[in-house]
């Protein structure tokens, strides 16, 4: 005879994943935007993420030396400050289009959102078609200003003040390419929330 309590035991509900809908969302799509990647987007991606961790390694090692160097050798690197500051405009310029991928530039979206599916999208369309012109704009005058800078130098390392001029046009036309690749995403704002993210990375109490 069959113990009943077994064949309870038997038929009982699997337990549920405690892991939240968001949670398993978010680690089931293999992409930013719930679809994968293609090779040329994921290389781009990749390779911006890749020189932006440089640059910031780069920095943060160059201000540590100099403070240790400072207050406990009593000398400084004189050129430490001065390529700090020209990373630190290369991030910001290169970085621009990875926090649009993200959903993590300003925006007011209160009178968009109250519009219906096809004029919000239109209207985001519009954003973004202004966006790609200010781009367009910020890319030509950027080249422009470093060639006319090119011939000048910076004061420490004596290199062309173009140089960090360059972040301006190069860092632009990334962002260029950023939105090309995300533009119907970004007309349906499919990408995910920010507050998601953020209750993912704290902590379980």
């Amino acid at each position: 005879m069959r113990n009943p309590i077994a064949s309870r035991r038997d038929h009982r509900e699997p337990a549920e994943d405690p892991t939240s809908l968001d949670e398993q969302a978010i680690l089931r799509v293999p992409g930013r935007w719930g679809m994968p990647l293609s090779r040329i987007e994921q290389a781009l991606v990749t390779a911006n993420q890749a020189i932006l961790f440089l640059m910031m390694a780069v920095m943060a090692a160059l201000v540590f030396t100099n403070v240790i160097t400072r207050y406990l050798f009593t000398f400084s690197i004189i050129w430490a400050e001065e390529v700090s500051q020209y990373l630190m405009v290369w991030i910001a310029y290169l970085g621009a289009g990875l926090a649009l991928r993200q959903g993590r530039h300003v925006a007011i979206e209160m009178f968009q959102d109250r519009l219906r599916s096809p004029l919000g999208r239109a209207l985001r369309a519009a954003i973004a078609g202004m966006i790609l012109v200010f781009l367009a704009a910020l890319t030509v005058l950027g080249f422009q200003f470093a060639a006319f800078a090119w011939v000048q130098e910076t004061p420490v390392l004596n290199i062309s003040l173009g140089i960090p001029y360059l972040a301006v046009p190069i860092g632009a036309m990334l962002f260029v390419l950023h939105l090309c690749f995300t533009f119907r995403a970004y007309l349906q704002k499919q990408f995910e929330p920010v507050h998601v993210l953020d209750e993912l990375a704290e902590p379980q109490g």
